[in-house]
C-alpha cells in the first residue's frame, strides 16, 4: 500500500469517526430535548416509545456504525503503515509505529507518519554515470 493510499484511508477514517460521533450525539441530544427518555433525577429509568424514539434509535445506531467503521479503517491504515515501513532499511519508523500503536498512542503516530513518514514503496532509480566522451 502506498503512503498516499494510507493517508487517504486514515483521513477517511477520521472523517467517518467524526461524522458518526456527531450523528450519535445529535440523536441522544434530540432524545433528551424531546423527552424520549424518562428520567428520575439524573438517571434514565425508561424510554417513551413512538415514532420519534425509533427514528432516534436508528440515527444513533447509524452513528455507532460509522464510528466503528472509522475505527476499523484507522486500524487498517495503521497496519498498512506498518507494512509500508517494514520495507525500509532503517526500522525506526516501523518500531515507532508498532510501539505507539501497542501502547494506545497510534493516533499520534499515524499523524506523524502522515505528515513526515517515509514511503516504503518508492524506490530510487540507481544513478548511472555518463559514458566518457570520445576523444
Amino acid at each position: 500500500m502506498s503512503k498516499a493510499t494510507i493517508t487517504r484511508l486514515f483521513i477517511g477514517s477520521l472523517i467517518g469517526f467524526a461524522a458518526g460521533a456527531v450523528l450519535a450525539i445529535t440523536a441522544v441530544g434530540l432524545a433528551f430535548a424531546n423527552n424520549v427518555f424518562v428520567t428520575s433525577g439524573s438517571d434514565v429509568v425508561g424510554v417513551r416509545g413512538g415514532a420519534l424514539a425509533w427514528s432516534l434509535l436508528g440515527l444513533g445506531l447509524a452513528g455507532g456504525l460509522a464510528i466503528i467503521g472509522g475505527m476499523i479503517s484507522g486500524l487498517v491504515a495503521w497496519i498498512g503503515a506498518l507494512l509500508n515501513t517494514w520495507q525500509l532499511e532503517s526500522k525506526t519508523w516501523f518500531a515507532v509505529l508498532l510501539l505507539t500503536g501497542i501502547f494506545n498512542f497510534g493516533f499520534i503516530a499515524m499523524i506523524a507518519y502522515v505528515i513526515a513518514g517515509p514511503d516504503g514503496r518508492v524506490s530510487v532509480a540507481p544513478r548511472v554515470a555518463p559514458a566518457p566522451a570520445a576523444a
